[in-house]
């Protein structure tokens, strides 16, 4: 007969008539409550008197993202002129080409090293401001102290303070560098798809069909297929990652149940229970990796496929017009390359639909970390006040 330890190390393992009725799992907590109170302390950041220095260094990345984009556009062209000077055997214009790629390089390798800069600095700011605000209202009143003795999965604040806190900092700032860039390499390489595209006709079952900006059309069409098989295949990723991460902790936790036992912190006689309590994580927490990696399968599926068509596509739709001698080889390229970064931008979240998932679950659990420190005083919903280290502004 199984020994019944004195000590359970998991609230996931107690009888749910055990829990106190205000402390709901993970799982039960409300997703939309969650998310509003992250924001409601989060959003602090960007406001107040220090707040200005934070949109500055915003409209520093803004730029960045300008002149990156424009880089890129010069690199389109060149792309063609290159391939026409091929094509028409011409060494004067392949030699021009060959020494205006210097420069082209030059500042793109630039711009992408200052970019990284401005990110990190931004993600290092809004993490270090974030996670001061946590820890202080964590600290205060011993809320760290009474947290610890009621059950629910936010009584592991460790890895929420820790990893949950970096995560739903560092994803926001890079989907906004990301989707800036998006929107605009958009709305500009669609013209270059109109222009250089054009129309196109076709005869299918005796009827003359006719298609302007073909290629613009093709690639919407495109785009809208594999984002709403992304969005099918991946939906439960969200939840398989939340679930995940709270296996991790729940072992973290176990471990330093153990090595407080080691310690002396603990008594001896809880050995037993913890080192099972131990196994019984290790053993959670690998089978959520399990989970995790068939629906990652299924999500690199749709992304890996994508990746590898989308450029043949954009060749393959363009070789009728090439054949029939009314595009140039390196208009051909050009449209192709346009192709590609048009449907990048379009199925920008199937490029991302991985960490946005991630970034929800951290979001959640920092979110829950907070709510239930609230119910500790039984002010849910409240603003955390601001910790002295929280009011200090970070360095760039």
């Amino acid at each position: 007969m199984t020994e019944v330890p004195q000590r359970q190390p998991f609230a996931a393992d107690e009888p749910d008539d055990l829990r106190p009725a205000d402390m709901a799992d993970d799982e039960n907590e409300d997703g939309d409550r969650q998310w509003s109170r992250f924001w409601l302390t989060a959003r602090n950041f960007w406001r107040g008197w220090a707040a200005w220095r934070v949109w500055l260094l915003c409209a520093v990345l803004v730029g960045i993202v300008v002149l990156q984009l424009y880089v890129q556009f010069r690199f389109n062209y060149w792309n063609r002129d290159f391939f026409d000077a091929l094509e028409s055997r011409d060494p004067a214009r392949l030699r021009h080409q060959a020494i205006l790629l210097v420069p082209l390089c030059a500042a793109s390798v630039v711009l992408a090293v200052a970019s990284v800069w401005g990110r990190m600095a931004m993600q290092r700011n809004w993490r270090q401001w974030m996670a001061a605000k946590v820890i202080d209202y964590w600290v205060e009143n011993d809320r760290y102290a009474r947290l610890a003795t009621v059950q629910g999965g936010q009584k592991i604040p460790e890895y929420r303070i820790a990893e949950d806190v970096r995560i739903a900092t560092d994803a926001p700032v890079d989907f906004a560098v990301n989707l800036i860039s998006s929107v605009l390499t958009a709305i500009i390489f669609v013209q270059v798809l109109w222009q250089v595209g054009g129309p196109i006709g076709f005869a299918v079952a005796g009827i003359q069909l006719w298609i302007p900006g073909y290629l613009v059309v093709s690639v919407a069409l495109y785009s809208g297929l594999v984002t709403g098989a992304m969005l099918w295949v991946g939906s439960p990723l969200t939840h398989v990652i939340q679930v995940k991460n709270q296996a991790e902790s729940e072992l973290i936790t176990a471990a330093h149940l153990l090595r407080d036992i080691g310690e002396g912190v603990t008594p001896k006689r809880e050995e037993r229970s913890v080192i099972a309590g131990l196994w019984l994580a290790l053993d959670r927490a690998i089978r959520q990796w399990k989970r995790l990696c068939w629906q990652l399968m299924r999500t690199t599926l749709v992304s890996h496929t994508n990746s590898l068509l989308a450029p043949i596509i954009g060749l393959v739709l363009c070789a009728p017009k090439f054949l029939g001698g009314e595009m140039t080889l390196g208009e051909l390229t050009q449209a192709a390359a346009a192709f590609t970064l048009v449907q990048g931008s379009f199925n920008w979240l199937v490029d991302n639909y991985s960490r946005v998932a991630d970034w929800m679950s951290s979001l959640e659990r920092v979110g829950g970390l907070l709510l239930s420190l609230d119910r500790l005083n039984g002010d849910v919903g409240t603003e955390v006040t601001p910790s002295r280290a929280a009011r200090q502004p970070a360095d760039g």
